[in-house]
């Protein structure tokens, strides 16, 4: 798909995210949203390599046919089950089996006298007298629809059939099928919850389908995946009355929104990379329109390319250029992920071992795990923790040995500017920020920047977004500056211009940081100038002219006048280890050279130009009887 047809998908997908969300606040409309383009990317992914595995087995049929080929495939290989397994715990806490076979006149059969089998229907009803202790009722099994209910719940699910000690086994078709999608894809999808067959029932306005859609969504949350995804869809409340009033009105109004995406991206390529890259276009598009608190958990793609290119340069001498593999990547404060992907995009699939990212927000945390997957990230592939950073509860990161400290060979991050935190007494042993000291409760920017920094490999790379206030402000702010400074830390400092984020429209500034540093200066850029990025109405914008001058500045650690300079660390330190950038780099432009002569003989060609218009006016005068100009 061309980047034309990209924009296209995406303005397509707001437009008809902004016609559909009606007076419904736009992130609340976001998160239905993203969820049912997320559920589309996932049953496209799965039913494209159902299709290849299956070869001539997968079913075949023409638009009439409205049922989804998987659905027609599950029955003929596994609703129709000629022999299935009943795992339950007796009464005496024994593990107990019933093996059933269904005959040539398709009536059930049974090994155990101790249950009993409609021959015909394929219920069964283990009495409760045989059940596991504290079963009072019996336990009623439906093979064909694969439910336990009785001694269980009224509505069984698949918790309380875990928990009852109850379980069924599918046919062994099925079960080869599903370890083999599990095994390609890291993933299992039943054929009623793939997005096919929940746009039929969209189309139809099937009164089923909120109840579709809430069986999906908790079937993805605990049984897809190997991996934890509880609480992925915790913030889609399908029984909001901003959907509707009761069942109906909501289950009405799901089905135009879910009818009208899928009308909207039927023209459309929607492989993993479309989809992923829509998702961003939308993610981005709600972040604009929903006001400045909506635009923290997004980082705008010129500001994220510029630190995505920045740490996957070779650490010590970035003009060798890429470096070949990251093994680990970390976001502390990651938002909705587009800086990960950014990073990983720079390296390629194969050139990252593992992201990681945490996030505070429950929403945003939850859209950057969908945000991996539908960028094709394995689920093994990233770890994305749901935490706040600054009390550091993640136990990968929280390890006291600094042998077994976990690393990482690029660190990236846009955390929330000068957000106030609660630092306590102890808070100046937290080995994160012992030697450094303790940001100020007013502003957490240095206590963002000494985390990450904490867990910089020796050879890695640091890129953080920060506000322009951290080089200059004094106090603890100041003394922690110094000692990153009078270390060899700070590699980088870059100024960008005001009005590029969602979420502020205060002048950022980019600091670089390494453990192992080879230059003995630091770089300053300047890339504020409004030669250097391009003005607009409400954001400001970098170009990719703009991001490449910038990367090249740093990779060759080059000099302009009024744009980039090296400065020593004598002169930093002359300057009190202040960073403001127009203390080194002078933004005032030269005055313009006048050239005397020019102007004297542009002046007297003037002169004579005005004595000859006034001699003709004269003679006007003149030839009318009127005086004359002196």
């Amino acid at each position: 798909m061309t980047q034309e047809q990209l924009n296209t998908l995406g303005k397509t997908l707001w437009g008809i995210a902004d016609s559909l969300r009606g007076s419904m606040n736009a992130d609340d409309f976001r998160d239905y949203m993203l969820s049912f383009l997320f559920l589309r990317y996932l049953s496209d992914n799965y039913e494209e390599t159902a299709a290849a595995e299956l070869g001539a087995d997968y079913p075949v049929f023409g638009d009439e046919n409205k049922r989804t080929p998987l659905a027609v495939w599950y029955d003929d290989n596994g609703n129709d089950i000629n022999k299935v397994i009943i795992s339950y715990v007796d009464h005496t806490g024994k593990e107990k089996s019933i093996v059933l076979n269904k005959d040539d006149e398709s009536n059930w059969t049974s090994d155990n006298d101790d249950i009993h089998v409609n021959r015909a229907t394929g219920v069964i009803i283990i009495p409760a007298d045989k059940l596991k202790a504290g079963k009072s009722v019996d336990a009623i099994i439906s093979i064909e629809t694969s439910t336990i209910s009785g001694s269980l719940s009224a509505t069984p699910s698949v918790e309380a059939t875990k928990e009852g000690g109850i379980s069924i086994t599918p046919a062994p078709d099925l079960m080869e099928f599903e370890k083999l999608m599990r095994r390609k894809m890291h993933y299992v999808l039943k054929p009623n919850y793939l997005w096919s067959h929940i746009a039929e029932q969209a189309r139809v306005q099937n009164i089923e389908l909120l109840k579709t859609l809430n069986k999906a969504f908790k079937y993805i949350e605990n049984e897809s995946f190997d991996s934890n995804f509880q609480g992925l869809f915790s913030e889609i409340n399908l029984e909001s009355e901003k959907l509707g009033k009761d069942y109906h009105s909501r289950n009405k109004k799901l089905s135009t929104i879910i009818q009208e995406i899928a009308d909207g991206i039927a023209e459309f390529n929607t492989d993993s990379d479309t989809l992923g890259d829509a998702y961003e276009y939308l993610i981005g598009q709600f972040a604009a329109g929903s006001g400045k608190k909506a635009g923290e958990f997004y980082t705008p793609q010129p500001m994220s390319t510029i630190l995505s290119r920045i740490v996957t340069l070779d650490s010590q001498d970035p003009t060798l250029g890429k470096r070949d593999k990251l093994n680990k990547v970390l976001d502390f404060a990651c938002g909705s992920g587009s800086l990960l992907l950014n990073v990983r995009q720079q390296m390629g699939k194969n050139g990252i071992g593992k992201l990681y990212g945490q996030e505070n927000n429950i929403t945003t945390y939850n859209l950057a795990r969908m945000n991996m997957l539908l960028h094709g990230v394995k689920d093994t592939e990233f770890d994305i923790y749901h935490g706040d950073t600054l009390k550091n509860e993640w136990h990968i990161l929280n390890e006291r040995n600094p042998a077994k400290k976990t690393v990482f060979d690029a660190i990236v991050a846009n955390p929330p500017f000068s957000l106030r935190w609660k630092p306590v007494d102890t808070t100046s042993d937290d080995f994160r920020f012992k030697g450094y000291g303790v940001a100020p409760k007013s502003a957490a920017d240095f206590a963002f920047l000494l985390h990450g920094f904490h867990y910089l490999a020796d050879n890695g790379t640091m890129a953080i977004i920060l506000p322009h206030g951290v080089l200059f402000r004094g106090g603890a702010e100041e003394r922690i500056r110094t000692k990153l400074l009078k270390d060899g830390h700070i590699d980088t400092v870059i100024g960008l211009p005001a009005n590029l984020f969602y979420s502020t429209g205060i002048p950022v500034c980019i600091l670089v940081l390494k453990k192992c540093k080879k230059s003995d200066d630091v770089l300053f850029i300047n890339a504020s100038h409004k030669d250097n990025f391009k003005p607009g109405k409400r954001q400001n914008e970098l170009e990719a002219k703009h991001i490449d001058k910038i990367i090249d500045t740093y990779q060759n650690r080059s000099e302009e006048a009024r744009y980039s300079q090296r400065v020593s660390m004598d002169k930093i330190e002359e300057h009190g280890f202040n960073l403001n950038i127009t203390r080194y780099i002078s933004t005032a432009e030269a005055e313009k050279q006048i050239d005397l002569e020019k102007v004297h003989q542009q002046l007297v060609e003037i002169e004579e130009k005005a004595q000859s218009a006034k001699a003709k006016h004269n003679e006007f005068l003149k030839e009318l009887g009127l005086a004359t100009l002196p």
